[in-house]
């Protein structure tokens, strides 16, 4: 039913203290009753996902037939749940898509956080001082796509033609949901993955 056409980041490489900015763009094969759920979640220390940040979620509807778009505009990760040892270096951004609580698509991106200055980056503060620190998103997403049930009478679609289908991804995106779903592509970076 949903495809996405293109996650583009309008403000990547940005201050890790800035929000967010991007542009979603997807198309919808039949039209939709109910609205799309996005959210975007910040994973900066991996295996402990009590430490992720839901940045912020939206949703997006009433969802007709055809090329859609939205902008979307996130808050940056609060600084004072990331530790110390984790704020240098890479995170995860993740975005997902729901319909009716069903995650139909989750796309990841590594973040690169680094200090502004070379002297920084050779020696590093004791602490993170945040306002001198940059982030850089990687421009290759992971995508998974998951099997959900639309609205009635419009089947799922079938495994081998997701699967078959190319990850039409070309810039930077991200979100969350889940209920008894099959992955249908590469797996993207999870607090649990990462």
């Amino acid at each position: 039913m949903i495809t996405i056409r293109s996650v583009e980041f309008l403000n990547n490489p940005a201050r890790f203290l800035d929000p967010y900015r991007f542009k979603v763009t997807f198309e919808c094969v039949n039209p939709l009753k109910d609205d799309l759920e996005w959210k975007l979640i910040f994973v900066s220390s991996p295996g402990r996902t009590e430490l992720d940040q839901e940045l912020d979620d939206c949703l997006v509807g009433p969802v007709p037939m055809g090329i859609n778009s939205f902008e979307f505009q996130g808050a940056p990760p609060d600084k004072s749940v990331i530790p110390p040892e984790d704020v240098l270096g890479v995170a995860a951004l993740i975005l997902t898509g729901s319909y009716r609580d069903q995650e139909f698509v989750r796309i990841g991106y590594y973040q690169n956080t680094e200090y502004d200055n070379p002297e920084m980056r050779e020696t590093p503060p004791p602490s993170p001082v945040f306002d001198r620190l940059v982030r850089d998103l990687n421009d290759k997403p992971r995508v998974t796509r998951f099997h959900v049930k639309w609205d009635s009478g419009a089947a799922p679609i079938p495994a081998a033609a997701a699967a078959a289908a190319p990850a039409p991804v070309p810039a930077p995106v991200m979100q969350n949901g889940a209920t008894n779903v099959a992955a249908t592509s590469a797996a993207v970076p999870s607090a649990d993955a990462l």
